[in-house]
């Protein structure tokens, strides 16, 4: 942990790359010293089926979500929330001054009895 999830409209595929974001987000997650870095990832999926306010061929959308494990306080989760959402709403800025785009962002916790994972790379960072 953290996981990062980004789904995006279809009509964003053009427009966007993801790698940059990516690299800024798993810098700052893993700069806070809180984060395991053998746990941080990051995925986009496009969302081909969607619908956007009435419906205009124009208007997209991105929801990012971000999770993290059990455990830490609400003062640093506070802080990584607002941190995570500046430096997203920062990196779709070329985009939302030419598009309109709804952007959304959470910051998940997960239930650590109902979270299990598998992870070798964690060794590699010790």
């Amino acid at each position: 942990m953290p996981h990062f999830i980004v789904e995006y409209s279809g009509n964003l595929e053009e427009k966007l790359d993801f790698q940059p974001l990516f690299e800024r987000l798993h810098e700052y997650v893993i700069g806070t010293g809180q984060f395991p870095i053998g746990g941080v990832r990051s995925r986009a999926i496009k969302v081909d089926h969607f619908r956007v306010a009435d419906g205009r061929e124009d208007f997209a959308l991105l929801n990012m979500n971000l999770k993290i494990g059990h455990g830490r306080d609400m003062e640093l989760k506070r802080e990584v929330a607002k941190n995570v959402f500046a430096i997203l709403t920062d990196w779709m800025k070329p985009v939302t001054d030419e598009h309109y785009v709804q952007i959304s962002f959470e910051l998940t916790e997960l239930d650590p009895e109902l979270k299990y994972n598998q992870n070798n790379i964690h060794p590699l960072f010790k």
